[in-house]
């Protein structure tokens, strides 16, 4: 099972001047957004460590799994979610010709805490040929702006990320861990996952 992100959160939507604000620094003077490029980096790192985490993407983008067999013959967990929505699954056969699955033959569960394919009206999955895959491509996150993220996972963030900005000069585990108050505010949100997908 691969899980491939297709492209990151654009930079509008990572929010840096909210993180400076949280950091309290100093606005007003000709170096403003000077460590703009800085704060982005960290924002990021703290956002990729929380989801890595909860197995849940923040901000909405694009994403392709590929699979060698279902879990299940009528359901397949995805591996992360909240699942806005699922494109394609394309199967591809041992002899790289592909075929697009019929919609109508599979649909999304968009569930918080499980999202998964299911065969329709009960139905297995379509099979995937022997000896070839399954890519599935889907869309996963709370939404395209920071806005839609819920407001303990954004305080979550702006907490971790600080905490890496100002711990950036220090090595060793301690500077990597996250700290109490993160854990604390993410746990609601934590889900086991078995086998590649929620359980």
């Amino acid at each position: 099972m691969i899980l491939t992100e297709l492209s990151a959160p654009p930079a509008a939507a990572v929010p840096v001047r909210a993180f400076a604000e949280h950091l309290r620094l100093g606005s007003g003077f000709a170096d403003d957004g000077s460590q703009d490029q800085l704060l982005e980096l960290y924002l990021r790192s703290a956002m990729a460590a929380i989801e890595a985490r909860l197995g849940r993407v923040l901000l909405a983008r694009p994403y392709s799994w590929t699979v060698t067999h279902w879990r299940e013959e009528t359901c397949q967990g995805l591996p992360v979610g909240p699942v806005i929505s699922v494109e394609s699954i394309t199967f591809q056969e041992a002899d790289g010709s592909e075929a697009e699955a019929e919609a109508g033959t599979w649909s999304v569960l968009r569930d918080a805490q499980r999202p998964r394919l299911v065969g329709k009206f009960g139905r297995s999955l379509p099979r995937i040929p022997r000896g070839g895959q399954a890519e599935i491509r889907f869309t996963a996150g709370f939404g395209p702006a920071w806005e839609d993220v819920p407001h303990d996972l954004r305080q979550a963030v702006l907490m971790l990320a600080a905490h890496f900005y100002e711990n950036r000069a220090e090595g060793g585990p301690a500077a990597g861990a996250m700290p109490f108050g993160v854990l604390v505010l993410i746990e609601a949100y934590r889900a086991t996952r078995i086998g590649g997908g929620f359980a």
